[in-house]
């Protein structure tokens, strides 16, 4: 049988949340690869718009809330770039968008185990003898196999268009993660509809009103939530992105999970407050002297059917609390309708050593850790288990918190400290 060199961990996909487990695994021996499809690092290039920024302060960066002492922090990328004394001027905890991006291109190009133009095809468990995983990379006309104890999946969520409307996608009808690209095309259409009240669809509307002016075009806004509402932003709301509400939220039984999740859009899908008033403020300066609104805004208000016509969209609205349609018709159509996870291809071959709950969701331990029939090898999860862990699954914040639990029970022992208590408050009568 041929020597096979088996590495210790596997990550498929470079986002935030592995690039910070390649990053944090550095004070360890461990031997690490990490494999991503697309070319470079680069963080929903589509919505890095000038002015955006974070939602959450910049010590949720990749290293600091386990490792502030690590040289892969924000602050010390700042450092690198002599910028720490215009940072320090700046006073803001919220980092420009763009900037986050180039924070991590810069930390993806000081580590060495990371492979772009990697596309995962195929992981198989082989339990003869000591158990180790296969995972088959196709890179460039080739596929190659590479060998691990340990994968980390961190492929992250995908754009969602609701499925009515998802063979109607073209250059004027497509989700809010292709805004820049598809931008100055947008910019020339008479009439613009944006889809989705979250920090996405804000943020493009702001920008649409902008240009307003200059362009000349008919901008609407609608969404079937019951407003435009604000994100909750208050200190002991924040403290749910906690390690402590994840341990609580964690050891509720499956059902009442599901129902405290459908209860808390507004922990993390709301619009932040600043984004509300920069666009309150700037209708409110367009309509002085009774100057017509600049925009259609309709909240309660389901988009229901689109049909093409020539080279614009006819809409059929519904406002469901009145129960009364309305067509309308819109050049451009921008669905900032979300995202969310789904079981990757390249696990179809291991669904029989898997272990799925009745809504056929991955089973997850309290570790990260995928509950399966394979003994002495682990497959660890990163922004997918937020039925089993609650809101702080996609956050920022959380992220060195979990790669941080995810290092410990791959080394066997505490080589990141972990708080016993991160809140004021208790979520629970009972520990």
């Amino acid at each position: 049988m041929e020597q096979r060199k088996i590495l210790d961990v596997i990550g498929v996909g470079i986002g935030p949340f592995n690039l910070g487990l390649a990053a944090l695994l550095e004070k360890t021996d461990c031997t690490f690869m990490c494999f991503e499809q697309k070319s470079k690092f680069d963080w929903h290039p589509g919505m890095l718009l000038e002015g955006t920024t974070l939602q959450v302060p910049f010590m949720a960066d990749l290293v600091t809330m386990v490792d502030p002492t690590s040289p892969y922090s924000f602050l010390n990328y700042l450092h690198e770039h002599e910028r720490l004394y215009q940072f320090y001027f700046f006073e803001k905890f919220q980092i420009p968008r763009n900037e986050y991006n180039h924070y991590c291109q810069w930390v993806a190009d000081r580590l060495n185990s990371l492979q772009f133009n990697s596309e995962v095809k195929q992981i198989k468990a082989h339990t003869e003898g000591k158990t180790y995983f296969e995972v088959s990379v196709q890179q460039g006309d080739i596929i190659k196999s590479y060998y691990c104890h340990h994968v980390v999946l961190g492929v992250g969520t995908k754009p969602v268009i609701p499925k009515d409307f998802q063979s109607l996608q073209n250059e004027q009808l497509y989700h809010s993660s292709q805004y820049k690209m598809k931008r100055e095309k947008t910019l020339q259409a008479k009439s613009i509809t944006v889809i989705g009240s979250g920090q996405s669809a804000a943020e493009i509307v702001f920008d649409l009103l902008q240009q307003q002016n200059e362009k000349n075009y008919e901008l609407s806004w609608y969404t079937r939530s019951k407003g435009f509402y604000p994100m909750e932003y208050s200190k002991l709301g924040l403290e749910h992105f906690s390690p402590d509400y994840t341990r609580y939220f964690y050891q509720l039984e499956h059902e009442k999970k599901q129902r405290v999740l459908k209860n808390q859009a507004l922990l993390y899908k709301g619009i932040s407050f600043k984004t509300i008033s920069d666009i309150y403020e700037l209708i409110y300066e367009r309509t002085i002297g009774g100057e017509k609104c600049p925009i259609t805004m309709r909240a309660l208000t389901e988009l229901t059917e689109i049909e093409r016509i020539e080279d614009s969209h006819e809409l059929t609205l519904y406002q469901y609390e009145q129960e009364v349609f309305q067509k309308t018709v819109s050049d451009v159509v921008i669905m900032a309708t979300g995202y969310q996870s789904s079981f990757p291809s390249f696990l179809n071959g291991m669904k029989d050593e898997l272990q799925f709950d009745e809504q056929c969701q991955l089973k997850i331990d309290e570790q990260y850790r995928v509950k399966t029939s394979i003994e002495g090898a682990s497959l660890f999860v990163q922004n997918g288990e937020l039925h089993t862990h609650g809101v702080g699954a996609p956050d920022l914040g959380l992220g060195a918190y979990r790669n941080a639990v995810i290092i410990n029970q791959i080394v066997g022992k505490e080589v990141y400290k972990l708080y016993n208590r991160t809140v004021f408050q208790q979520f629970g009568l009972k520990e």
